[in-house]
């Protein structure tokens, strides 16, 4: 199994609180976000990450180096801002398989991901997405599914409950023809929405209950120190 993170974020909201390193890089515990990210995948069969890095690359580099624990470890350089999407398609380069997990570096989510993946190769999805069953927020947009099909994703507004995309992705890089995208572009808007909008792909969601965390702003990271 083949994994990438998108570890390239610049971190504003959390200048703050952590300055001069990426936001991945952020320390929980005297470690930084990532190596609990590596800690859970490798619990199951990924053998390789590739890391889409952008900021203070080299920080990251120089921690990670190679291989962790049973991970070997590459990494997709962006010279520019690529945007998630562009992101996505520029680690894809250095994968071979055609089914390829996508994780966010700055949440922690730590579900099967074994499950996760039966699940995105029994329903032959073009794209599966890990869900969070939340209550009481108003700080991500909501999702519609049906039978495990994803029928609309909602603005931001404040729900009693919902469910969120919990930023974790199974995809088929051959059904999505990646190479045939731009090189900078949201993968949220451009493809997610977008192709839900058009029925153009099947985008299937299965929902998990495990802890969610996300380090995006000050708060939630003074959360995560408490959590992890």
């Amino acid at each position: 199994m083949e994994a990438i993170i998108l570890a390239g974020g610049l971190g504003t909201r959390l200048k703050s609180v952590v300055k001069d390193l990426p936001k991945p890089m952020a320390p929980i515990k005297n470690l930084p976000f990532l190596h609990y990210l590596f800690e859970w995948l490798s619990l199951y069969p990924v053998s390789k990450v590739v890391m889409s890095v952008g900021y203070k690359a080299n920080l990251i580099e120089q921690y990670f180096k190679n291989r962790y624990k049973n991970i070997e470890v590459d990494y997709a350089y962006e010279d520019r801002p690529l945007g998630t999407g562009g992101g996505i398609k520029n680690a894809l380069t250095k994968t071979l398989n055609n089914d390829v997990l996508v994780v966010n570096g700055d949440t922690f989510f730590p579900i099967d991901i074994n499950s996760f993946e039966d699940f995105h190769i029994s329903n032959n999805a073009d794209i599966s997405i890990a869900l969070k069953n939340m209550t009481n927020f108003d700080r991500y947009g909501s999702i519609e599914i049906e039978n495990h099909t994803i029928l609309n994703f909602n603005e931001k507004k404040y729900l009693s409950k919902g469910l969120i995309n919990g930023g974790i992705y199974f995809l088929n890089k051959k059904k999505l023809n990646i190479p045939s995208l731009p090189d900078v572009f949201s993968f949220e808007h451009e493809i997610l929405e977008k192709k839900v909008r058009d029925g153009s792909a099947e985008i299937k969601g299965k929902i998990f209950y495990e802890t969610f965390i996300d380090i995006g702003v000050p708060e939630d990271y003074q959360k995560a120190n408490e959590i992890l």
